[in-house]
């Protein structure tokens, strides 16, 4: 396309854009282009300076310098009402929805249907029924937003999206806790406002998706253009390689071949519909995948083993020796750990400095009498930091300031201090970018070749294929299915048992 023809399509040009943030340059003169009709992939590691590039669009952030057009003409977008009104709709990957109102109410609640101050809810109701249609949505719009499923709800964000005539989209993450099916039908429906002429910046970590979505990608490393391409123009090894400006290791994920002694026993455990006479066991030295579809009972399942949620049938040994685990504490006492998949609404203290974060759970080994041994404690954070290769500058800096990747790590930290003996691991790569992902893997490995014995939850196959000795696919509330000879498994074999 000639300069003349792209000036004529472009819709955004974010041009030399930088951002400074206390000891840290988000933003080092980054410059954004998108076109209508176009999908353009927004790549890079956590801590690139893609989330600050979102918010800044989003009126969020101010830019130390830089300029921003849409459709040729400058704006300064001095907050949220600015970016809306120039037609950019920000979808977040945590939504920005009030789960209390319903999807009509959500969908005009900063743009209203009125006159003067009279709200015309029944002109609501038909046009939110509308755009709901026009995108495939199967529920009522008078439904509370807080009744929804994940993709029900991002449908209502779009929805919001298209009411406010927005030409520019911008998902951050779309696809982080959506089925594969709900992904297809995200996929086609980006695909029809595409060729209706709207511009999507699409932000993920996964790589499989840009290939299948996107027209054009763009990398960022430490808050600085990397390369922008054709997406046809790169093989997958090359996108990570300019992400993460090294080739990743993969050494880390050979398997054990022979597990251990059975550590921890589940029998017939049940719990309503949601978890259906569930019998499991894990070895010594072994990841045991428990895959299946969202709402198939894995998360509920890990719950139980780690005493946050109580049985209704069932029993649970360790070791041999019965286990009456009526909550949290008491499955931790017997070494029993869980990484919830919402790591920073269960796991994680989002405005405690990070060595707090890491000692939670062993603050017994740092005090006397009561007393901290802050130097103690400090030491103890700093060897797992070095070991692990968390990327944090100080003990003291804010666990919500930290990249998820590293926020995981330090969980994973928290519990190795503990020295327990069974991890439960919901989704530990969750939004987490491909180098710090491939450091988690490594580090699951060195677990298992310890003795430990693994539970792993993941919703990404590829990723329970690499490193579990064994699979069980669940399916509204049961076991459909075991996978021992994982080395000639597929992804079809696992949906196969996932949806019987």
């Amino acid at each position: 396309m000639n300069t003349a023809a792209l000036q004529q399509t472009r819709l955004l040009r974010m041009a030399g854009i930088v951002k400074t943030f206390p000891g840290v340059k988000a933003l080092r003169g980054v410059t954004v282009e998108l076109s209508k009709g176009e999908i353009l992939a927004l790549l890079g590691e956590n801590g690139a300076g893609k989330s600050t590039l979102i918010k800044i669009l989003a009126g969020a952030f101010l830019p130390d310098a830089g300029d921003i057009f849409i459709d040729g003409k400058q704006l300064k977008l001095q907050g949220p009402a600015d970016s809306r009104n120039a037609g950019i709709a920000v979808i977040h990957q945590e939504f920005s929805l009030v789960a209390g109102l319903n999807a009509i109410e959500n969908i005009f609640l900063a743009k209203p249907i009125q006159t003067y101050s009279v709200i015309h809810l029944h002109q609501e109701y038909i046009r939110a029924k509308e755009l709901l249609d026009k995108l495939g949505a199967d529920f009522d719009p008078r439904t509370p937003c807080r009744l929804l499923s994940v993709a029900q709800m991002q449908l209502v964000e779009i929805a919001k999206a298209l009411s406010e005539k927005a030409s520019i989209l911008v998902l951050d993450e779309p696809t982080a806790a959506l089925t594969p099916r709900e992904t297809s039908r995200l996929f086609i429906l980006l695909d029809q406002l595409k060729k209706s002429g709207m511009g999507i910046i699409y932000v993920s970590h996964r790589l499989d998706e840009v290939f299948q979505i996107a027209d054009r990608m763009q990398v960022l490393r430490d808050g600085a253009d990397v390369v922008i391409t054709n997406v046809n123009s790169a093989t997958q090894s090359q996108i990570i390689k300019w992400m993460v400006g090294r080739d990743i290791e993969q050494s880390g994920v050979s398997k054990k071949e022979v597990p251990g002694n059975v550590v921890l026993r589940a029998k017939g455990l049940g719990n309503g519909v949601k978890v259906r006479d569930v019998s499991l066991e894990i070895r010594e030295g072994e990841i045991l995948g428990l895959t299946g579809l969202v709402g198939s009972g894995r998360t509920e399942v890990a719950r139980i083993l780690a005493g946050a949620d109580i049985a209704e049938k069932g029993e649970i040994t360790m070791e041999g020796r019965k286990l009456n685990l009526r909550s949290v504490g008491e499955a931790i006492g017997e070494g029993i750990f869980l990484l919830t998949e919402d790591r920073k609404n269960q796991g994680l203290f989002l405005r405690r400095p990070v060595h707090e974060n890491f000692s939670i759970a062993s603050l017994f080994r740092f005090a006397c009498f009561g007393i901290i041994n802050k130097a103690r404690e400090i030491k103890a954070f700093l060897s797992h930091r070095d070991s692990m290769g968390i990327k944090v500058s100080s003990p003291f800096v804010r666990a919500g300031n930290l990249s998820g990747g590293n926020q995981q790590k330090v969980l994973l930290a928290r519990w190795l201090e503990r020295k327990g003996k069974v991890f439960l691991l919901d989704e530990p790569t969750r939004g987490v970018d491909v180098g710090a992902k491939e450091e988690i893997y490594i580090l699951l490995r060195k677990l298992a070749a310890n003795g430990n014995a693994i539970l792993l939850i993941s919703s990404e196959l590829p990723e329970v294929l690499a490193l579990s000795d064994r699979i069980l696919v669940m399916h509204d509330g049961q076991i459909k299915g075991e996978i021992k000879d994982v080395g000639n498994a597929t992804q079809e074999l696992i949906m196969e048992l996932a949806i019987q």
